[in-house]
Order: C-alpha cells, then sequence, then structure tokens
C-alpha cells in the first residue's frame, strides 16, 4: 500500500479551497484528516468537504487530531506562533509564502524547524507555474541568448467588501503591502530566471487608501549578474485587462509571458519575428498549489529534495523589504547586507 501523508489545514479561507482542490487534482498522498479555523464553522464546512474533524485551534488540533503535517494559511503576523508550535510538536510543515513579516522571525522558524528535523516548506506556487518552468529551461538552453534585460507587471483589482476591512489592508497582520504579498508570485520567476537580486531602487504609492501598506510599487531590481528588472505592482481599482505580465530580452530574441488562460509564453527571435506560441506541460497556474503539496509530500514520504528550500524563500522577503527601505531613503538598498 502506498504511504500517504496525514495533513491538517490551518486556516480554512479562500486560500484553502485553492489548497484543497491542489490536493484533489495533483497530490494524491495526502489525506486530509484535520481542518483548523478559529470560526468553528469554517473548519466544519471544510471538514464536510474532506471527511475531516474541524477544532477552533491549533492547540486542540496537536492534543486530539490525527496529523504528520500542518498547512499553514494564516495572516502572516500569526505564521510564527503557528510554525514554532507545529515544529514543537514534531510535525511536518508547509507554510503559505512569506515565511514571517520580519527577519528575526525567520530566522526563529528556520532554527524551530532544523531542531525538529522535520520537512519544512515555504510555499511559493510561482516556482510551479508551467509557464515560468518552461522560460526557466529556455533560457539555460540560450535560446534567446544571454539575458540583458527584463520586466514584471503584477496587477489586481481592489478586492470588494463589506463590513470589516480585510486583514490584508492592516500593516500590522501583512509586514507591508502588495510587495510582500502579491507582488512575490512575480519576483520569484525573475530570480528563477536570472538568478539573485542585489539591489533595489524603488518608489511606492497607496491609491488604495483603505490599505495602510502600499498599493502601488515601482522599482528596478539589479541581479547580481548585472542585468536589471522592472517591477512594477499595482493593487487597486476595480477592473483590469489581460496584459503583458512578464518580458525576458536576451541577445538572440525574447520571452513574454501573456496574462491568460492555458498557454500564454511567446517566443519572439530571427527565427519567429511574429512571436511562436511555446507550448507548456501542466495544468495552468492554479495547478501550482497541486504541484507544491505534491512536491512537499514526496520530501516527506521518499526523502527527495525540496525544489526550493525555505531559506530561499526569504529571497522575496528580502526584496520586499529593500523596497520598503529604498522608498524611505530614496536610494538603491541592499537586499542581502
Amino acid at each position: 500500500m502506498t504511504a500517504r501523508v496525514k495533513m491538517a489545514l490551518l486556516g480554512c479561507g479562500n486560500i484553502a479551497q485553492s489548497h484543497w482542490q491542489g490536493i484533489q487534482d495533483h497530490a494524491s498522498l495526502i489525506e486530509v484528516t484535520t481542518l483548523v479555523d478559529t470560526d468553528l464553522s469554517r473548519a466544519e464546512a471544510m471538514a464536510e468537504q474532506t471527511d475531516g474533524q474541524a477544532f477552533d485551534s491549533l492547540e486542540k488540533a496537536l492534543a486530539a487530531g490525527d496529523f504528520a503535517a500542518v498547512d499553514i494559511m494564516l495572516p502572516h503576523h500569526l505564521h510564527e506562533e503557528a510554525a514554532l508550535r507545529s515544529f514543537a510538536a514534531g510535525k511536518h510543515v508547509v507554510l503559505e509564502k512569506p515565511m514571517a513579516p520580519t527577519l528575526d522571525a525567520c530566522e526563529r522558524i528556520l532554527a524551530a524547524a532544523k531542531e525538529a528535523g522535520t520537512v519544512f516548506m515555504v510555499a511559493e506556487q510561482s516556482h510551479y507555474w508551467p509557464d515560468a518552468l518552461k522560460a526557466q529551461q529556455l533560457i539555460q538552453d540560450g535560446t534567446i541568448g544571454q539575458p540583458i534585460s527584463a520586466r514584471a507587471t503584477f496587477t489586481s483589482a481592489a478586492e470588494a467588501y463589506s463590513g470589516p476591512k480585510p486583514w490584508r489592508y492592516y500593516l500590522e497582520k501583512m509586514g507591508g503591502g502588495v510587495c510582500i504579498d502579491g507582488g512575490a508570485h512575480w519576483i520569484r520567476p525573475l530570480r528563477m530566471w536570472l538568478g539573485e537580486i542585489d539591489e533595489v531602487v524603488a518608489v511606492v504609492g497607496h491609491p488604495e487608501t483603505e490599505m495602510e501598506g502600499e498599493s502601488l510599487t515601482r522599482a528596478l531590481l539589479r541581479f547580481d549578474s548585472g542585468v536589471v528588472a522592472v517591477f512594477e505592482a499595482l493593487y487597486g481599482g476595480e477592473f483590469e485587462r489581460p496584459g503583458e505580465e512578464f518580458r525576458i530580452t536576451g541577445t538572440k530574441g525574447e520571452l513574454v509571458i501573456q496574462k491568460g488562460d492555458g498557454d500564454h509564453l511567446t517566443l519572439f527571435d530571427q527565427a519567429h519575428p511574429e512571436g511562436a506560441l511555446i507550448r507548456t506541460t501542466g495544468s495552468g497556474r492554479e495547478a501550482g498549489f497541486g504541484y507544491e503539496l505534491a512536491d512537499f509530500t514526496h520530501a516527506i514520504i521518499k526523502g527527495k529534495p525540496l525544489a526550493a528550500t525555505p531559506e530561499y524563500s526569504l529571497g522575496e522577503l528580502r526584496t520586499a523589504l529593500a523596497i520598503y527601505r529604498s522608498a524611505t531613503t530614496r536610494q538603491w538598498e541592499k537586499v542581502w547586507a
């Protein structure tokens, strides 16, 4: 009989539904046995979907639940406490990005993971996007020659809500704004393609006035290689149209990724001046949730190395923090200093 990983889902909001769908579609070795949310009704609703057991606190789940791994999907400021409790109980942990809002908190989480000796993964779904992986392969194969420059553009319409403001609107809970949250999904592919980011210079804005953190960023990212990329992030407005998300220009051609369903990676070069649509393997970006959880499971069951270590995930957080410093100093700021 094939081994399976019994898992608790900690936080049963919208992202938990994406993780559950990913488990059903692409991570069949996971058995969701435990659902945890401070709003017990949400945990109970997911328990009906998964045939699991509902709890209203992690403490109760650790005492009475049957699981070996925890999938933490909580507001950023709650990541550290949940991770430390889980590691202290000897659980494997997959934690939604960012690891934590501060580097000090990340260091404590990493230390706890090392002491526990269990598998620890920071979930960054864009590391598993089929179009990002295909672009990485083409760049490594020299299809566009030596990279010269790049651009990444993230836009999202503001969330419509009634009643209390969403937790993402509070700086204390987020640790920042659009960069530390959704924008991280666009920073990761740039790092996959171009290497590590050395320094940044940036401006930020607040078009979404109810949001305490920044909702607009314009930044230049200088990589160790000397390549400079433009990074743009916007959360605001009521409408967004499909458009270009990534452009990587090399000495022999360009790769362009458009927002849209299905394959949307196009190669432009001497042989394809009008553009050639590049087919990708996989089920699209939404499947990234399932692919990352399958990777986590294989690390537990088979001892397979993760596609990206938790330490690697600090790159997006450090980049966001450097952007925030640069917006204040109006100077280039080091990412890893």
